[in-house]
């Protein structure tokens, strides 16, 4: 069986938890051939492998959200115009009017027209003309013209990416993931497969509700789009998977059809976190606090910060490992390197990209203060490790520390509200002033995670995924030539 697995801003050129589940995922399944599908910004963007490729990866390709027009230009200066039947898929996406995707799909995927010719054209200006008359007078158009072409720009070069083949796509997310599997599906007869981690649409929400660069109603506009393209991958996928029962709920209230999703909690191997190395000479005396993270904003490393130094002003002998790269521009990190200089703290490691069983075991407990999570292998792997959590109340952080489902094993960490740096400081001390308290929420943690999360489980139901898809693309097959 070969697969294609179709990554948004990920792997395998960055690290992070839907990274390392790609990368446990395909070790998981030597018996397949796995191709990648990268989506990435534009080609200048750096593109050093962060992973070591398994070697069932048989090829890396990319698409683009920010490219050169490689398609055909007009010979004879005038702009080519769509026919009425493209006219009207095209009209029907804007307008957001039952989409005939399958129209617009074969207009990108089996004609050469070029992307900047379509933009500056008149087929698209009437489109946007007529969309600007029916929802947005009040606005400038030549603002509302020139947002509709930065907002299809990315879209239409998704949609005229060259799709490689495969037996089934499998989309690590909705948006532009899964348009490219949505047309993989139309042009090839693949299965498609739509795995969550966070809920895409909510995620970009929140993002450009906070974000600088739009406002006023032009944030409505893009997150209209991106519930637009999720909404296409629900149509289409045979089977929708989300890490909790909390993050099906969001998926059905989005309009996904209950009936193809499945809860597939994330895996870790467990064997990797025994027999750990214990504290070194040097950690004597200190209480160590692990933070296996990717320095972003996302993250709220600031917050960390700020909460270990109120927490250490009144215990002296804490110390705080930030364990994980940088992202990729580097300006936030350097901006959390600053702040502890700014703040005079000492007792802050930041270590970058390390192997995390090599420092796991010299941890009291680990911390993660994220705004935003899915469910983070970070703490299934603080549980492997027998390290209790103190986590934000993000993603499915309040279901691994207290547990879910009938779980009874009891809580395994503290959660705390987001960016609240005195709760933080005060979770912090709470454990490093009761080292019982703390190695009893560890053990929880690790007979949760041996109990519902072990690699060998999402295998299975994963491997049962992988076979109905293929067995539906077969018999829908057999039918059509029957």
């Amino acid at each position: 069986m070969k697969i294609c697995i179709v990554a948004e801003g990920c792997y395998p050129y960055a690290v992070g938890g839907v990274s390392g589940w790609i990368n446990s995922m395909i070790k998981s399944f030597p018996e397949h051939e796995f191709v990648i599908l990268a989506i990435v910004s534009e080609r200048s963007e750096e593109t050093k492998f962060a992973y070591e490729l398994p070697d069932n990866v048989s090829a890396v390709y990319e698409s683009y959200l920010n490219d050169l027009d490689w398609g055909r230009k007009p010979k004879t200066g005038r702009r080519t115009h769509l026919t009425q039947k493209q006219f009207k898929a095209l009209r029907s996406v804007v307008l957001d009017r039952e989409p005939e995707w399958n129209t617009l799909i074969e207009l990108f995927q089996k004609t050469s027209i070029s992307i900047d010719d379509l933009l500056m054209g008149a087929d698209f200006l009437s489109i946007v003309e007529e969309c600007y008359q029916r929802k947005y007078p009040q606005i400038v158009f030549s603002d509302f013209l020139w947002t509709m072409r930065s907002i299809y720009l990315p879209f239409f070069l998704i949609m005229k990416t060259k799709l490689p083949e495969a037996d089934i796509y499998h989309c690590v997310a909705t948006g532009y993931a899964g348009v490219l599997g949505s047309m993989a599906k139309y042009i090839n007869g693949c299965g498609l497969i739509v795995s969550e981690h966070g809920i895409y649409t909510r995620e970009r929400e929140e993002e450009i509700l906070k974000a600088n660069w739009v406002g006023g109603v032009y944030k409505n506009i893009w997150i209209d789009q991106f519930r637009k393209m999720s909404y296409l991958a629900y149509d289409r996928a045979d089977i929708i998977t989300s890490l909790y029962s909390h993050a099906r709920e969001l998926q059905l209230e989005l309009g996904c059809p209950a009936e193809k999703t499945y809860v597939v909690p994330n895996g870790i191997t467990i064997s990797r976190f025994e027999n750990l190395y214990g504290k070194t000479v040097e950690d004597e005396n200190y209480i160590n606090i692990g933070a296996v993270v990717r320095v972003a904003p996302i993250k709220d490393v600031k917050t960390m910060i700020r909460a270990f130094t109120y927490a250490k002003s009144k215990m002296a002998n804490l110390r705080l490992w930030i364990m994980g790269p940088d992202e990729k521009d580097g300006t936030y990190g350097e901006e959390c390197r600053e702040l502890v200089e700014v703040l005079g703290i000492e007792d802050v490691i930041f270590t970058g990209s390390v192997d995390v069983t090599q420092y796991l075991g010299r941890m009291d407990f680990t911390l993660l203060t994220s705004i935003s999570e899915g469910q983070p292998l970070t703490i299934l792997e603080s549980f492997a490790a027998h390290k209790p959590v103190i986590a934000t109340d993000v993603g499915n952080c309040r279901g691994l520390i207290y547990g879910e489902d009938g779980d009874t094993f009891g809580t395994a960490g503290i959660l705390c509200h987001v960016m609240n740096v005195q709760e933080i400081a005060e979770a912090i001390r709470t454990l490093a002033y009761n080292p019982a308290k703390c190695e009893e929420m560890g053990n929880n943690g690790y007979n949760r995670v041996s109990t519902y999360f072990r690699v060998e489980q999402m295998r299975d139901t994963y491997e049962n995924i992988y076979d109905a898809a293929y067995d539906n693309v077969y018999e829908n097959i057999s039918e059509r030539w029957n």
